[in-house]
């Protein structure tokens, strides 16, 4: 298939009514007789779920599992950094003048990302993170930090996909898909957290009782069905880790840098 047609493929899948669809057959009963067959085509360690597959009522509910007590360490150093999630690193890097470089070949603007918020300014020269779940992944999304939620954001858009396709030969995605930003405040700064929605997804959720302070590791929100994640720092406040690259791996709680003020 050539490329033009599959990228107007793909913005006519983009439409959320189609994602709303997908959502309601995820959620539905008849949707768990799927699950056995979803867990083995991903792979999806099912030994970390915590019920059993058949206690699994939906599809949905199966995606968006909790895992058993002790699947996951939350790195111990009060200063640390965190990710909020199991996921594949796709760009990172120091933002310069408001500017994320080549995330897959593309540039992306601080501004346009958090839909011209006056926190911007904040980030100008911050660090970020790109974070991508596949559908193997655990779809819960924690705190990387301590700290209190002083803003948060619904900032409404399409559901491009945001696999590799998606990034590389669809325009600027992660600014044009629906987000959910939150951001919040630690002890030297404040981190913003961007929850990007993608295809097939039908929503992203905070978890009840919406928490207003942090633990970091504690749980945040989640996707029903994969997304990414854009974790950016403010300016001067991350030493990131020198030994972790594009396409590694990282576990929700594993460190990803330590908040210090930096020159």
């Amino acid at each position: 298939m050539k490329l033009p047609l599959l990228r107007m493929m793909t913005e006519l899948s983009s439409r959320k009514f189609i994602s709303r669809l997908t959502g309601r057959f995820a959620k539905s009963a008849y949707s768990r007789r799927w699950i056995p067959k979803f867990a083995s085509m991903y792979r999806i360690p099912i030994e970390e779920a915590e019920k059993k597959l058949e206690e699994y009522r939906s599809l949905n509910e199966f995606f968006t599992r909790r895992l058993k007590p002790g699947s996951r360490t939350v790195d111990a150093a009060p200063d640390s950094l965190v990710s909020p999630v199991d996921a594949l690193i796709t760009a990172c890097g120091t933002i310069q003048e408001g500017l994320m470089l080549q995330v897959k070949g593309q540039d992306y603007t601080i501004d346009e990302l958090l839909n011209g918020s006056p926190r911007i300014s904040q980030y100008s020269h911050g660090y970020y993170w790109v974070l991508y779940l596949s559908p193997t992944d655990y779809h819960r999304i924690h705190s990387p930090c301590d700290g209190d939620i002083v803003e948060t954001e619904h900032i409404p858009g399409r559901v491009y996909p945001v696999n590799d396709f998606g990034l590389t030969k669809m325009r600027r995605v992660l600014s044009r898909n629906e987000r959910l930003v939150t951001y919040i405040s630690h002890d030297i700064g404040e981190a913003a957290v961007v929850k990007v929605g993608a295809l097939n997804v039908s929503s992203i959720k905070y978890v009840e009782p919406r928490p207003t302070r942090l633990e970091r590791g504690q749980e945040l929100a989640y996707f029903e069905f994969g997304s990414t994640i854009v974790l950016l720092t403010q300016d001067g406040t991350l030493s990131p880790r020198t030994d972790l690259n594009v396409g590694d791996r990282v576990r929700m709680g594993e460190k990803l840098g330590t908040l210090a003020k930096v020159e």
